[in-house]
């Protein structure tokens, strides 16, 4: 299976087992792909890269993913709250398949969507893998 698939599947896997976060958006509150017709609150994973990461002793990948937090109201807090959520589960993830040997948070950016009128906060994530 691909490095992607693995790593993806085993967050969205973590991210829907966690209480604090499934309290704020619901039991089908995270997405891998962006949900049609989905209302507000939820978490979805907006863009997952994977490049080579080719070392002498370890050959492996380095994912970059963003994942976008839409909150259900103007306020950035909502939006802020599950992104807390998603950098604490992020930090604690294993998948199988893959040995991560890194896990970083980024940053997280946040704004007030002109189209919607609700916040939303991308949250960037930095994992280096290896086949497990």
């Amino acid at each position: 299976m691909h490095p992607i698939t693995l790593l993806q599947t085993a967050l969205v896997a973590a991210l829907k087992a966690d209480p604090a976060l499934l309290a704020i958006t619901g039991p089908d509150g995270v997405f891998d792909a962006a949900p049609s017709g989905r209302a507000p609150p939820y978490v979805v994973i907006a863009r997952h890269d994977v490049l080579t990461r080719d070392g002498d002793a370890a050959p492996g990948q380095e994912h970059r993913l963003q994942l976008h937090c839409w909150g259900d109201q103007p306020s950035r807090q909502r939006a802020l709250d599950m992104a807390e959520r998603v950098v604490a589960v992020a930090l604690g993830l294993s998948a199988d398949g893959l040995v991560l040997s890194h896990i970083g948070h980024v940053r997280t950016d946040s704004v007030i969507d002109d189209d919607t009128g609700l916040a939303r906060a991308a949250v960037a994530l930095r994992v280096f893998s290896a086949a497990g």
